[in-house]
């Protein structure tokens, strides 16, 4: 059986989606997924051993740029690759429009979330079979109910597997160490800077190495204050996801704000302390085992504001002591 999968952003989404791909590879043996992703997040469906291609697709970019777009040719290469193979079946696990709107460059049947499921319920309307799949609940559980309805199995009742494997994508070997994941896109989910002074300070006085990472000008420069004058801490030339996957798969644990990079490490089973003070861990939290929550308690918390930090009840000493926790649990296990 083959399938279109189109899922393409973002991040978090792309991730949360591939244990419904496991579920699906062992109910149906033989099954193969084509996927449709943003570029920026192609290097990840091919990890899947389920994925037999990916296809890039760019809608932020083209919406951008749609008559430079018209005229290089891309979309029309675009639309001519999902026709190129035989589709048994599309599944769209976006429920957008502009996911939708792909579904009609391929001649298969096409399934997705029913009106009352879909984030944009217009959606539904391009698809020949749609499914509930209750809204209170996490999104990785919502993919594994679409994918069971879709392609009929029993959903498991196990925890989701995001089939990937961490030993083969970590370098061998070196000296042990935590990744501490700092950046993301809202200003309100920034931890304190002076937080992640105190903790890398604190872990540094236990001999831990410390890696941070970073994407842009700005996080370089926080990283480098972060581990300014600290023997065991050091920032990471510029990698891009795939260099970024490699160091998450390596580190002992990782302390996360709300980031797709937190959602990686749960992908690859790496013990994570993910930090939430404006989101909720509800429905899109690191999900997978060792996955410690740590919510702020203050003013705004939860609120989904995007400007307004809000991370009261959340400092260096709570986190440092729950990491020094996870790190413990690791050693026993």
């Amino acid at each position: 059986m083959r399938v279109l999968l189109i899922k393409t952003s973002s991040l978090g989404d792309v991730i949360h989606t591939l244990p419904a791909l496991t579920d699906a590879a062992r109910a149906i043996p033989g099954i193969q997924f084509d996927w449709v992703v943003e570029e920026g997040f192609a290097e990840i469906p091919a990890w899947h051993p389920a994925v037999a291609q990916v296809i890039p697709v760019a809608i932020r970019r083209w919406r951008q740029h749609p008559l430079q777009t018209l005229r290089n040719g891309e979309w029309r290469r675009f639309k001519a690759r999902l026709r190129e193979t035989r589709y048994d079946l599309v599944l769209d696990a976006q429920g957008l429009l502009k996911s939708a709107w792909l579904t009609r460059y391929v001649p298969a049947p096409v399934a997705g979330l029913d009106r009352a499921s879909a984030r944009e319920p217009l959606a539904s309307r391009f698809y020949d079979r749609g499914y509930a799949v209750p809204c209170e609940q996490h999104a990785v559980q919502r993919l594994r109910q679409l994918f069971a309805q879709a392609l009929d199995y029993p959903l498991p009742a196990t925890v989701g597997d995001y089939g990937l494997d961490r030993a083969s994508m970590a370098d061998a070997g070196g000296q042990p160490y935590l990744l501490f994941l700092h950046g993301t896109t809202w200003v309100s989910k920034h931890w304190p800077e002076a937080d992640w002074r105190a903790l890398a300070e604190r872990m540094n006085a236990q001999g831990w190495a410390i890696r941070l990472p970073w994407g842009n000008a700005v996080e370089k420069a926080r990283a480098e204050r972060i581990a300014a004058g600290l023997e065991h801490a050091a920032v990471l030339p510029k990698l891009n996801l795939a260099g970024v996957a490699k160091v998450i798969a390596g580190a002992r644990a990782c302390v996360a704000v709300d980031t797709g990079l937190g959602h990686l490490a749960a992908a690859l089973d790496v013990p994570t302390i993910s930090l939430y003070g404006p989101t909720l861990p509800g429905k899109v939290g690191a999900y997978g085992r060792g996955q410690v929550h740590l919510c702020a308690s203050g003013p705004g918390a939860g609120s989904g504001d995007r400007q307004q930090p809000c991370f009261a009840g959340l400092d260096a000493q709570r986190v440092g002591t729950e990491l020094e926790a996870l790190l413990l649990a690791g050693e026993d296990a």
